[in-house]
């Protein structure tokens, strides 16, 4: 038997009837770009966020660099964030020509050390985007009293928090501005791309909502230069179509996370830990140990296929080198790029499925 990572499967067969009846009814509606679909989303996900704007986008990472623009962030401008994170968070500061400036990580959490947010705040500083990684909120009470103290924007990264919370709210309804994607692999995936920006403030919405449309309100006439960056209609219908899931999806990857919290307790390997403010949506299920690259390749041996969440730290890339920094500057994060790994969590893996994951991993860790 084999075991993913992840896969959408399963779930399709379950959703298929609505599925493909709501792909008709685009179809068979007479307007394929920023139809209806795309309004109700927006407005039914913004709702389920507790704010009041949703903008939809082609996908997550051009919802940061819009975001950015719409701010007024841009060249000459320096981005705080985190260096644990997927390559797109980066990759979209760069594109909005601002520069990202690094903090380390909380080892308990994997997340943005809030500690370390004045020690390199500089006069260029505008905006600090924490990243909601793995399914769990950062700390933000202490991060937002640090935004403004020194009057800076907060833009959360949630597209990996889909139904996570902190201390009562939904990601995505803590700051300036949030971002998420509905990338495939999400909590709330779409089948292709998709991304928002969700906001309370009706200028930001104004501004991103024209960025993607080419910078124009009507058609032809662009107010200022912008993009084609347009959530897509048939996509809209399918996140329309699994919205109502989403909390039963987050509530079977707390069952799963639960079952190996208890299969996994007397192991050495180092579980994750949901913190104390939050409820942790388990996007994924990270665990730690420091024979990792071992216990992959042994499980991948019993075709159980696992994920490494991030291998390489993006303060180490080339690509962006650039910005100065070297092997040693963040050590947490370096550290957990080593050890750290996501075993299979999704709301169609079975309770056997899990059972035998944990089997296997006791199997080989009393090898090791």
């Amino acid at each position: 038997m084999e075991i993913k990572v992840w896969s959408y499967l399963k779930e399709y067969e379950q959703l298929k009837d609505e599925i493909l009846k709501a792909v008709e009814g685009v179809f068979a509606s007479g307007q394929l770009i920023l139809g209806e679909k795309v309004r109700t989303f927006e407005k039914s996900y913004a709702e389920y966020c507790g704010v009041k704007y949703g903008i939809g986008v082609d996908n997550g990472t051009n919802a940061i660099t819009l975001a950015l623009h719409a701010l007024g962030i841009g060249k000459g401008d320096e981005v705080i964030t985190v260096a644990n994170t997927a390559i797109p968070t980066v990759s979209a500061i760069v594109t909005a020509g601002a520069e990202p400036v690094f903090v380390d990580i909380n080892p308990a959490t994997y997340l943005m050390n809030v500690n370390q947010l004045e020690a390199v705040i500089t006069p260029k500083t505008r905006c600090i985007i924490p990243v909601h990684l793995f399914g769990q909120c950062a700390d933000m009470d202490p991060l937002l009293e640090v935004a403004k103290k020194n009057n800076l924007f907060v833009l959360e990264d949630c597209a990996q928090s889909h139904g996570a919370e902190y201390k009562g709210k939904k990601s995505g309804a803590l700051s300036d501005v949030s971002t998420t994607s509905f990338y495939p692999t999400k909590v709330l995936g779409a089948y292709g791309d998709g991304g928002m920006v969700i906001t309370d403030d009706e200028k930001i919405e104004q501004k991103v909502r024209r960025l993607r449309f080419y910078g124009a309100e009507k058609t032809y006439y662009a107010i200022e230069h912008g993009y084609n960056s347009r959530l897509d209609e048939v996509q809209a219908a399918i996140l329309l179509t699994k919205l109502p899931y989403l909390d039963q999806y987050v509530a079977r990857r707390r069952e799963i996370a639960a079952q190996y919290n208890t299969l996994l307790r007397d192991t050495e390997l180092v579980i994750p830990e949901e913190a104390a403010y939050g409820k942790h949506a388990y996007h994924l299920y990270v665990v730690r140990h420091p024979k990792r690259d071992v216990i992959v390749s042994k499980l991948r041996e019993n075709n159980i296929f696992v994920n490494i969440n991030y291998p390489w730290p993006i303060h180490t890339m080339t690509g962006y080198e650039y910005l100065g920094y070297k092997e040693g500057d963040l050590p947490e994060t370096e550290s957990a790029a080593r050890e750290i790994f996501s075993l299979p969590i999704y709301p169609t893996l079975t309770d056997d499925e899990v059972l035998t994951v944990s089997n296997v991993l006791h199997d080989i860790l009393h090898k090791i």
